[in-house]
């Protein structure tokens, strides 16, 4: 096997280590959380368990529910892996991270948010347009908030590839940067808004006065909804490692020996336990906040963001 494809064969054993750890980092959070909270926890693996019960069941479909519906779960499941992909989670300057930016990402994650809310409206429920509309208007906010921070990034790198900024931030060390700082804070904002968690959605509630994400697939059954709430873990995993990627790049591994990787495997393991409970402490002193509240605290991150960019061009690059 030449070095051609040795490299493209690491490229997908990372994006399938992706599609297998992401239920392991979902089933890690929601365990320490109960412990946080002082209740009975599942096992981390019960993730699998719920998914592999989902894969098993029939379906139950809508009698109005067009070609759309039945194909959005497979078209978000498709737009979130090659996301997925485009991420380098243990070793940089892999082909498939080459050949996608950070631009190309976002447009991955606004695809796969567009023909959910398409499935939404298509069988014409309440929940299901309430839900549309809802997730809708967070977008609006949330995809130019976390584009200034990765252009905050980008600035630094003069590039948008995410291997090419990671291994800028490699090559200059532990730098104290006031624009990483505010880039940090807003994309973690955005982070926690794009998936679903405290304090703009709960995803463990179905009630109808707070679902944002959970309305849009109240419809949806069996394995639809088992490629729906992987591809939902998968994304929570790409934050998370878009942000040790971005601000604690240390361990990734920038060439293909046995060694690097293997390190690049333990330190990526060991930074995604941590950050999964940092937000588990961000969960537990914080409450949902009222839907009206969402645009301040999106508008919140913008500003982190704009902070982030202007302090690089006046304090970094003399602008």
């Amino acid at each position: 096997m030449n070095s051609q494809s040795i490299v493209w064969a690491l490229a997908a054993a990372q994006t399938l280590l992706f599609i297998l750890a992401a239920p392991l980092l979902a089933g890690w959070v929601k365990r320490i959380k109960c412990h946080q909270q002082n209740r009975a926890a599942p096992a981390v693996w019960q993730p699998y368990r719920d998914l592999t019960k989902l894969l098993k069941k029939n379906m139950v479909l809508a009698g109005n529910a067009s070609w759309l519906f039945r194909a959005v779960p497979y078209i978000i499941f498709g737009a979130t892996l090659l996301a997925a992909a485009a991420v380098p989670l243990i070793a940089v300057h892999l082909p498939t991270s080459a050949i996608a930016d950070v631009i190309v990402l976002v447009g991955f994650f606004a695809l796969a948010r567009f023909f959910t809310a398409l499935a939404a409206l298509d069988i014409g429920t309440a929940f299901g347009g309430m839900g549309a509309s809802r997730e809708m208007t967070v977008a609006a906010l949330a995809e130019p908030a976390m584009l200034m921070a990765v252009f905050t990034l980008a600035m630094t790198a003069h590039s948008t590839n995410l291997s090419v900024a990671i291994e800028t931030v490699l090559q200059a060390g532990l730098v104290l940067r006031p624009s990483f700082l505010f880039a940090l804070l807003a994309l973690a904002m955005v982070a926690v808004a794009e998936c679903g968690r405290i304090p703009v959605d709960n995803p463990a509630t179905h009630l109808e006065l707070t679902m944002l994400h959970e309305a849009m697939i109240l419809e949806y059954s069996g394995r639809h909804l088992a490629l729906i709430e992987w591809a939902a873990q998968i994304k929570l995993m790409i934050y998370a490692v878009l942000i040790i990627d971005f601000f604690l790049p240390w361990g990734i591994a920038s060439e293909f020996s046995t060694g690097a990787l293997i390190v690049g495997v333990v330190a990526a393991t060991a930074k995604l336990m941590l950050l999964a409970m940092l937000l588990v402490v961000w969960e537990t002193v914080l409450a949902k906040m009222r839907l009206f509240r969402v645009p301040q605290f999106l508008g919140f991150a913008f500003m982190l963001a704009l902070l982030g960019m202007l302090t690089n061009v006046v304090l970094e690059t003399g602008g």
